[in-house]
């Protein structure tokens, strides 16, 4: 909805309005009425010419998404009026929002600030008619195209239980689209039997340019879990596992969250996400710099891969914390965070904890990262320094510190953290002080006038 922005002028009595909200077109009511401007004249009006009387509240909710004309705007509150009335000033609001205004104690006009000299207020029944009308048309339109788009969604289905080869893959290629934009349409695949026809078009004989289709369309749908169930066939995954290493970028990502979704399933095992080879594409698939949805999507689908025990070591074996640590310097604020948990989770298998250590950059990445980007970055990189610095504490202390890890330990100390983060930072800027004398780990601390 647009910010209201006054445009009532005095014309012989009457009010002027800019339809256009860019000051491009002013009339006043009656002309709006007369030439139908602003809806009058061959649309829908209130109480002439209406088959079915609509709601105004609503068609206003459901049409929130459009620009309305700012004539339309109670001042107030910004949004549109369903009950407009004109105080003496000339100004029009919302009923309740000016009813309320004077229950405030306030005797002056919103809009002017000008004292008022009556409080009585007058139905504007002239706007009301000019509201009813605007939003009844939209509204009708919009119905109309929902009903065209759930008609054509219907007549898809027919199409794809008749059709293979490339008549099938155009059939869903339609398909697709109009449920990536129409709520009307995934609701009408899903009543009509839409989702199960989809699904049973993966298996171990599908083509990829049928299967990225099909998980063009499932990702767009909001899936119960008979069909997740279904989609969790080993068939199936496996397909999509081929298509997360060698489809399309696009298909890739559409891969990575169609998984992401079935592990949300109850029926959902460990097992089906312990292939290395799904592993490796996402892998991948995170470390493609040119798409960071990729890198979203991958280590989304990662992290919730880790929640489970049983894969973690498997997710280790294949080099995902060296290469996870190359990244952290590139990326964004979201996908820093799932990198640091995904590596957080890792630290706690002995495993992980080697596999950090042994990275030259685990150290040197993770310290820049503290007091840099938000407390939960924050405390995810201190579980992970104190779990390498743990680890062989003479060699990764030392390390730590000469990276400047003392000197940030005691940013957290005295910065507004929680008192659990700041106990973990005080524990390991000890631990890291043990190989030093007073005076030079002070000064390796590079903060002297601080602690003076």
């Amino acid at each position: 909805m647009p910010m209201y922005q006054p445009s009532g002028r005095r014309r012989d009595g009457g009010v002027m309005y800019d339809v256009g909200g860019d000051g491009g077109h002013v009339l006043d009511l009656e002309t709006a009425v007369k030439d139908g401007i602003l809806g009058g004249g061959g649309g829908v009006v209130c109480g002439t010419g209406v088959t079915e009387k609509l709601d105004l509240k609503k068609m206003i909710e459901e049409l929130e998404s459009i620009d309305v004309p700012s004539v339309f705007i109670c001042p107030i509150s910004l949004e549109p009026m369903q009950d407009p009335v004109t105080i003496c000033t000339g100004q029009t609001y919302e009923r309740s929002n000016i009813v309320k205004w004077f229950s405030m104690g306030h005797f002056t006009c919103p809009t002017t600030m000008q004292e008022l000299w009556d409080d009585s207020i007058t139905p504007n029944k002239t706007l009301y008619q000019l509201i009813y009308s605007w939003f009844s048309q939209k509204y009708l339109v919009m119905k109309k195209r929902s009903e065209d788009v759930q008609g054509r969604a219907l007549e898809v289905l027919e199409t794809l239980k008749k059709v293979k080869g490339q008549a099938r893959i155009q059939a869903l290629k339609e398909l697709r689209q109009v449920v990536s934009v129409h709520a009307s349409a995934k609701k009408t695949v899903a009543d009509n039997g839409g989702i199960g026809l989809i699904s049973s078009l993966l298996g171990p004989f599908t083509s990829h340019a049928v299967g990225s289709e099909v998980i063009g369309i499932l990702v767009c749908l909001s899936l119960d879990s008979e069909s997740k169930s279904n989609l969790l066939q080993p068939a199936k995954i496996s397909l999509m596992v081929d298509m997360l290493n060698e489809g399309s970028i696009e298909t890739k990502i559409n891969c990575t969250k169609l998984i992401e979704i079935l592990m949300e399933g109850k029926d959902f095992e460990s097992e089906i996400v312990s292939s290395l080879s799904l592993l490796v594409g996402l892998l991948r698939l995170v470390k493609d710099k040119r798409h960071p949805n990729g890198i979203l999507a991958g280590l989304t689908l990662l992290k919730t891969i880790c929640l489970h025990e049983l894969v973690r070591n498997s997710v280790v074996s294949i080099g995902a914390v060296p290469q996870l640590v190359e990244l952290l310097p590139n990326l964004n604020p979201e996908c820093l965070e799932l990198a640091l948990y995904i590596l957080e989770v890792l630290s706690t298998l002995q495993e992980g904890r080697l596999a950090l250590k042994v990275c030259p950059n685990t150290i040197p990445n993770v310290v820049k990262l503290l007091m840099r980007v938000s407390e939960s970055c924050t405390q995810l990189a201190l579980a992970i320094l104190s779990a390498v610095c743990n680890l062989a504490p003479e060699e990764c202390a030392s390390l730590a510190v000469e990276a400047g890890l003392a000197a940030k330990l005691l940013l957290v100390i005295q910065s507004g953290c929680n008192p659990v983060l700041k106990q973990r930072a005080a524990e390991l800027l000890k631990l890291c002080s043990l190989n030093y004398t007073a005076t030079i780990f002070i000064s390796k601390c590079k903060l002297t006038r601080t602690i003076q």
